[in-house]
């Protein structure tokens, strides 16, 4: 990494971390903020909205993600930076890969988060178990029609491959 990155690197990381001051004060959601940055540029930034937008989806990453995908106009982020003032929760985590963003930078920890009531340990624990054992009963429920949807996708000529 040059100087020049690792400078850029620390205006953008303060600004994801103000972000999550100024829309934490004004009572829009949790501390949490973020921005995407490509080539220099910010794409967008985005806030914790959880309560202000009674969405459990509206994490600083995810609005974040919405608004540049919006902002350039395709669902890839690809050669973006993401700076969120904490490391991402499995879903922002997966939210970021699903973009396709390059890099990750964040403040705050995980176990930092989870001290003052942010914890996303039981995610992680969850994620990997087996159907029959996670906390939310989750069915395998086969359907000849969902079967048949996938098909029809996968012999789909004018489809557009994400």
């Amino acid at each position: 990494m040059t100087q020049s990155s690792a400078d850029e690197d620390a205006v953008f990381l303060k600004r994801a971390v103000e972000l999550s001051a100024e829309r934490m004060r004004a009572n829009l959601g949790g501390p949490f903020g973020a921005l995407i940055v490509r080539d220099g540029k910010v794409l967008a930034e985005g806030w914790n909205e959880v309560t202000s937008s009674k969405d459990p989806t509206a994490h600083a990453e995810v609005v974040a993600i919405r608004r540049a995908c919006e902002a350039v106009d395709d669902f890839s982020l690809k050669g973006a930076t993401i700076y969120a003032s904490c490391e991402p929760c499995p879903m922002c985590l997966a939210s970021i890969y699903w973009a396709r963003i390059d890099r990750i930078i964040f403040a705050n920890t995980r176990q930092a988060a989870a001290a003052i009531g942010f914890d996303d340990e039981f995610l992680y624990l969850e994620i990997p178990k087996p159907l029959s054992e996670r906390a939310i009963p989750t069915v395998h429920a086969a359907l000849k029609e969902a079967e048949d949807v996938f098909d029809e996708w996968k012999n789909k000529t004018d489809k557009i491959e994400y």
